[in-house]
């Protein structure tokens, strides 16, 4: 057991995984908030469970709560660099929902509501969830303790 969480957790040590953690947390964090709490512009679990219901995302409610709490929570488990590789892995899979059930339609162009955005975050916590935290992470600060 001990072996499989510092498998999770160890990584690299380099800077590279902490260059996509930081921005793609952020946005992660800014867009989970608007869903979840209505900042930035966004409409709160109401008007986004109204939305996702429109789209056929039922109930849309508990897609907006589970949507935005994998955004907002699995940003700031990214920015801080703690539990990486499960987290990337939950976001690559929100954002392959985001892609195929909002966006596709649209074409690639994000100035269309095409699936360019999606794509971009995709990539990056596909990246996170195979390199996982690298330096300066919660992440390997837990697997040098458990040693």
């Amino acid at each position: 057991m001990k072996t499989l969480i510092t498998k999770i957790l160890k990584s690299a040590p380099s800077f590279a995984p902490l260059a996509l953690r930081i921005p793609i947390g952020i946005i992660l964090i800014a867009h989970g908030s608007q869903k979840l709490f209505g900042w930035f512009g966004g409409y709160g679990l109401e008007g986004t469970g109204q939305w996702m219901t429109s789209i056929g995302l039922t109930p849309g409610y508990l897609m907006a709560l589970m949507a935005g709490s994998s955004e907002f929570f699995g940003g700031l488990l990214l920015l801080l660099g703690l539990l990486t590789r499960p987290t990337a892995l939950i976001l690559s899979f929100t954002m392959i929902l985001a892609i195929f059930s909002v966006h596709i339609g649209n074409g690639l162009f994000l100035a269309n509501n095409g699936y360019e955005f999606g794509l971009a975050l995709l990539a990056a916590t596909a990246s996170l969830a195979v390199s996982g935290a690298g330096k300066l992470s919660l992440d390997n600060l837990l697997a040098s303790r458990i040693k």
